[in-house]
């Protein structure tokens, strides 16, 4: 009969630090080893940030299609997409100007879209309108 199991701690309860695992056991056979083993650094993140990872991935990185999965506007999930590049641990980078997916070229038409769709707020659209100019 197997045990129940728990998610995995990555985080000390008293101080809030990285944990390491010290001790694994095989549920099959039941050996066991001992040392100082680090978990990935997905393991750290909170269970939302993964759950964004596999929608990235899932959707092959398609923007578009995680905002209509999580009913979430374009600024929205481009700010948790640098959330996560960062508590990885790399820099975020401003993104170029030419960068397909910059908000910025978004046509009129897209972005009115949006709004009637409320996918975007009007505070949003402007800021959008604006930087199309």
């Amino acid at each position: 009969m197997r045990q129940k199991t728990h998610p995995v701690l990555t985080k000390c309860p008293v101080c809030q630090e990285n944990l390491i695992a010290t001790k694994m056991e095989c549920e099959h056979c039941e050996s066991k080893i001992e040392g100082r083993f680090h978990f990935s650094k997905f393991n750290y993140l909170e269970p939302e940030k993964l759950y964004f990872i596999e929608l990235f991935v899932k959707s092959r990185g398609n923007i578009k299609a995680i905002e209509k999965e999580l009913n979430m506007s374009y600024p929205t999930v481009k700010k948790m997409l640098d959330d996560v590049i960062s508590e990885l641990g790399y820099p975020v980078e401003e993104e170029e100007e030419n960068d397909n997916h910059d908000e910025s070229m978004l046509s009129r038409a897209e972005i009115i879209k949006q709004l009637e769709n409320k996918e975007i707020t009007v505070l949003e659209a402007l800021n959008l309108l604006k930087k199309g100019k």
